[in-house]
């Protein structure tokens, strides 16, 4: 509605418009946060948090966030957080642990997870990389 306003278009119009869409089930909010939810999670590894926060942005009812974020767990949240993060570390092989281990940290903590969250992925995915560094 508000950028139909912006536009100059009468809201009873911009009603009527939108009551039509979704009658013909044009727009359906649910099955945009769901797909939203399933497309930015798996493909970007965002976390609960920033799904949230993103389909807020775009004025998606809380009930409806809630519901779709209810396909998320804890477990899938962090299994998203360790493939992003050892997506990640062999190009930070030129750095220091500390770097290496800040970066990730930061990484994860854009997409939205929490510090312990992160911390722990981080200490797991680089523990293993120094296991294939040992074995190579």
């Amino acid at each position: 509605m508000e950028a139909c306003a912006k536009r100059g278009v009468p809201e009873p119009v911009t009603q009527r418009v939108l009551d039509r869409f979704t009658e013909l089930r044009l727009i359906d909010d649910e099955a945009f946060a769901h797909a939203w939810v399933e497309s930015r999670h798996r493909g970007r590894g965002l976390s609960r948090k920033a799904l949230r926060f993103e389909l807020r942005r775009k004025g998606v009812a809380d009930e409806t966030i809630d519901a779709a974020l209810e396909s998320i767990d804890a477990d899938d949240e962090r299994g998203a957080a360790v493939r992003l993060a050892r997506s990640r570390v062999a190009s930070l092989d030129r750095y220091d642990l500390p770097t290496r281990q800040r970066r990730l940290q930061g990484l994860l903590a854009r997409r939205g997870y929490s510090s312990a969250v992160a911390a722990g992925v981080v200490r797991e995915v680089l523990g293993e990389r120094h296991e294939e560094d040992l074995g190579q």
